[in-house]
């Protein structure tokens, strides 16, 4: 299975790469992880809705190439998604391979979240928390979550 982390923005502190990396690294054996950072469009300090909207159209078509993709299974991450617990994230991932899905692409937006094409047009919309988080922050817990499902997956002492 090829997993795709696509993301707006890069991590500009270390600890922020180096845990992800940490991630990267232990999900090898299981999936190919790979972050898929793409270009954050330049706002104004108080954008207006309408430059909002601009930019995220403008980061959709960045994304494009990913959402397109035929075999792939896309997976919005937005705070109005659904929330799965690990045991749920564990099954889908397991069964999208199963269904034919040669790529499960995850797409994190910018600190205003996604354009609402790319929102309807996924398969699945998801939350990881209740809780604002940094989008820094979700890209890790996002490939922690990846980590731990492949270890219940495969029945490694990991997940308690």
């Amino acid at each position: 299975m090829n997993i795709n982390i696509v993301c707006i923005g890069k991590l500009k502190e270390s600890y922020w790469r180096e845990a992800v990396s940490e991630y990267v690294k232990r999900v090898s054996p299981y999936a190919a992880l790979r972050i898929c950072e793409l270009p954050e469009s330049r706002l104004p300090e108080n954008p207006s809705p309408a430059q909002i909207e601009s930019a995220l159209t403008e980061e959709y078509k960045s994304m494009l190439p990913y959402v397109s993709a035929r075999s792939a299974y896309n997976v919005a991450l937005c705070v109005e998604g659904e929330q799965l617990d690990s045991l749920q994230l564990a099954k889908g991932l397991d069964r999208w391979g199963t269904q034919g899905f040669s790529t499960v692409n995850f797409f994190i937006g910018s600190s205003f979240g996604l354009s609402g094409e790319l929102k309807a047009s996924a398969r699945l919309r998801l939350s990881i928390s209740r809780l604002t988080l940094p989008h820094q922050l979700a890209r890790v817990v996002l490939c922690e979550q990846i980590y731990r499902a492949y270890t219940i997956i495969n029945n490694k002492r990991y997940h308690k």
